[in-house]
């Protein structure tokens, strides 16, 4: 099998890995939680070290596998797909630590550590949906470019509504408009993903 097809695979195994983690993450935690209001890091936190906090370093661990097929898959990489993939270096170290290092309790005051795992969750949700957008230039993603682009500007309308809900919303549907977030820029890393394991061509020379 081309490694870049296997790379696919095991790209959107990761993904589905860590979907149904997050799900039973969500089923474990305290029913008191309100997952329209709350977001998943406050969900995580209640439970530090659970399946929450596994299923981000299994996303981030399937980003790897994707950018490695990325990097195998077509010709030599212009500017834009360099740009692209430290983008999602961005993602995946932003993911990590915002996995190692917990928010703050829901309602209590913010810490050193909450605001470092929120602004590394900013420059993760920031760098994903720019990375989709540089990613649908390339030739062997043409197929897959709309529907990209369309993922890319849904996440960027969705980042602004949450946005909104946390300062002048008052965190009115933070958790609806934060899980609507997560569950868009994923669908950029499987759409990206099921791209790849299509190809049956053998990858590249390195």
């Amino acid at each position: 099998m081309p490694v870049t097809r296997s790379t696919g695979l095991l790209a959107l195994g990761g993904i589905a890995l860590a979907a149904l983690l997050t799900v039973i993450g969500h089923l474990e935690v305290n029913d008191d939680l309100n997952p329209w209001a709350l977001t998943i890091s406050d969900f995580a936190v209640s439970d530090r070290g659970g399946v929450i906090d596994v299923a981000m370093v299994v996303l981030a661990l399937a980003t790897v596998a994707l950018l490695y097929g990325l990097r195998r898959a077509g010709p030599p990489r212009p500017r834009s797909g360099r740009t692209a993939e430290l983008l999602l270096g961005a993602w995946v170290g932003g993911l990590l630590l915002a996995a190692v290092v917990p928010t703050n309790e829901p309602g209590s005051a913010m810490t050193t550590a909450a605001y470092l795992h929120r602004y590394a969750s900013v420059v993760a949700f920031l760098a994903l949906p720019a990375a989709g957008w540089l990613l649908a230039r390339r030739p062997d993603l043409t197929p897959a470019a709309r529907t990209l682009r369309a993922l890319v500007l849904l996440s960027l309308a969705l980042a602004a509504a949450m946005i909104w809900s946390a300062y002048p919303g008052d965190r009115m549907l933070i958790g609806l408009a934060e899980r609507l977030l997560i569950l868009t820029e994923v669908a950029v890393l499987a759409t990206i993903a099921m791209i790849l394991t299509r190809r049956v061509t053998p990858a590249r020379a390195a």
